[in-house]
């Protein structure tokens, strides 16, 4: 903390100088101090972390899962998968078989041996949650594994129903199949009810916790790759992001980082601030329009098309992000997997083209010529947005005046998270201004649920006439065990998904960081819900 060692010295100094001393004991506690300033990363947070238990969700936040626990395999740059735990591994002809073989050198935080049968533990229990409740069934692999058998200490085979080609990219995740030690496992080792202790192979171990108030992390001594370069970690919970800025400009916190870690316009602010740094990542995810394709006003692909058309999109999202957030042109950013051929949806802003468009679905302006109506029916929709997320709030306010100058009335609805998570499943919306789960989750979960029934996404496609054939064709992109053919697949599917303006992309998410100059080596992980603080260096 930059502002704070300066005071630190100043007072040595001051306090040599009354006394006349220049001796030993000034400058060793001198350096101590800044030894020890220099150990500690104070990193900013809105939520408590909460449990420290890698198979269970919310509150539990999976940025510090992860820097506990690891999983066999890691997502790395542009989707390449990398060794975690697993240092290789092998799959059948058939696509149905994996063989990972595990690392010599792994061990957890309390001392032991990563060993074959400790991985089957962890697996043979989120499986059994997933059979008896459900609870993990949202990640496909979980459905599709068959048996997970120990070859010996070092090797693991898993067998699954059917070939599933993102098995090793969805053993990325952050939860639920992230891998705890046997010491953390409880009698009967149900974890849904609590871990005896947080013990995990990661880089870092819970060191000291004070519900809303902090967490601290050590480095892991027994870590199998590279150490950390900080001694610990203090997670600072500070719900309010206006106060972070301010803690951090005060120098009582070295770094802020994540999605809306603060507000667009604070964050112009901090850029001016020659005592901080900033940094912003690539896309992560793509806030989209998801458009509910069995409402009979938005069955028809010409209305779908002008609502697309008829919002200055590059304003708005110059405006609403102050440039922190790109136009998004691509329904998943062209950094992920398969994207890269995939052209960009045609939808320039045309109030004039949208007006023709829905003029030819029937939508006529009424005699005052301010409302479309339609057999006597008022085109009227109704667009849901996140309550906390001003960003989203902002551009449906937007999004709503535009349209309204064409004569399409927007009620705007706001919702909390879980509700409109709720309401996205159970088809029960209109319009929803959403995001797509980003890395390390697309593009494969974004199109199994574009085609799974009970999910808003899938009624997306379904005024779609070649709903059926889609739905065939991502079952064999799902299922392919050829590279080439799959990413054929893919371009085909995103496309047809982009050509019926049922998903509207509008900006690319990322993630900002700020911190003091003396913070060094910050790079954003690949994984979405990771943050990389191993290679950071306090000066």
């Amino acid at each position: 903390m930059k502002f704070q060692k300066k005071s630190i010295v100043a007072s040595l100094m001051l306090s040599a100088a009354i006394v006349g001393l220049a001796g030993c004991s000034t400058s060793d506690s001198s350096s101590k101090a800044e030894s020890e300033q220099q150990d500690v990363l104070t990193v900013a947070w809105p939520r408590d972390v909460a449990e420290m238990n890698p198979h269970v969700y919310n509150p539990s936040q999976m940025f510090a899962q992860t820097m506990v626990y690891e999983p066999l395999v890691g997502y790395g740059e542009d989707g390449k998968l990398v060794p975690m735990l697993a240092k290789s591994w092998d799959i059948s002809k058939d696509g149905k078989t994996y063989t990972f073989h595990l690392r010599s050198d792994a061990k957890f935080s309390d001392g032991s041996e990563l060993t074959a049968d400790v991985v089957k533990r962890n697996f043979d229990e989120v499986l059994r949650q997933t059979t008896e409740n459900g609870t993990h069934a949202w990640l496909t692999v979980l459905t599709k594994i068959k048996t997970v058998n120990v070859v010996d200490d070092a090797t693991l085979k898993m067998t699954l129903t059917e070939p599933y080609y993102a098995t090793l990219q969805e053993l990325a995740v952050a939860r639920p199949v992230r891998i705890l030690g046997d010491a953390g496992f409880p009698k009967d080792d149900d974890t849904s009810k609590g871990v005896k202790e947080a013990v995990g192979t990661g880089p870092w171990v819970l060191k000291d916790y004070k519900a809303d108030d902090y967490a601290i992390y050590e480095r892991n001594e027994h870590y199998w790759g590279t150490k950390p370069d900080v001694k610990e970690i203090k997670v600072k919970v500070i719900p309010d992001a206006e106060t972070t800025a301010m803690a951090l400009e005060k120098g009582d916190i070295d770094l802020i980082i994540g999605e809306g870690a603060v507000s667009t316009e604070t964050f112009k602010e901090l850029e001016k601030d020659d005592n901080l740094e900033t940094q912003i990542s690539e896309p992560y995810a793509t806030r989209q329009l998801v458009m509910n394709t069995t409402r009979e006003t938005l069955s028809d692909v010409r209305v779908r098309e002008a609502l697309a058309m008829s919002f200055d999109k590059a304003t708005m999202v110059d405006s609403v992000t102050a440039g922190m957030e790109e136009t998004a042109d691509h329904v998943l950013a062209t950094n992920m997997p398969y994207t890269k051929d995939v052209a960009a949806q045609k939808a320039a802003y045309d109030p004039k083209k949208a007006a023709t468009l829905l003029d030819e679905a029937g939508w006529k302006l009424n005699a005052s010529g301010t409302a479309r109506e339609k057999d006597g029916k008022p085109l009227e929709i109704e667009m849901m947005y996140v309550s906390a997320d001003t960003i989203q709030k902002t551009m449906a306010e937007a999004m709503q005046s535009e349209w309204a100058a064409i004569g399409i009335k927007v009620n705007l609805v706001s919702e909390e998270l879980a509700n409109q998570v709720k309401r996205f499943k159970g088809d029960d919306f209109d319009i929803n201004l959403f995001s797509n789960y980003g890395t390390p989750y697309d593009p494969h979960t974004f199109v199994n649920i574009v085609a799974s029934e009970g999910f808003g996404y899938h009624t997306t496609m379904a005024s779609y006439d070649k709903q059926q054939a889609l739905n065939k064709e991502i079952k064999r992109a799902l299922t392919s065990t050829d590279e080439k053919k799959r990413q054929a697949l893919y371009t085909d599917i995103l496309t047809q998904i982009q050509e019926q303006y049922s998903i509207v992309p509008i900006s690319y998410i990322n993630k900002i960081a700020v911190y003091q100059h003396d913070v060094e080596g910050l790079q954003f992980a690949p994984n979405r819900d990771e943050h990389s603080f191993t290679g950071i260096k306090l000066k």
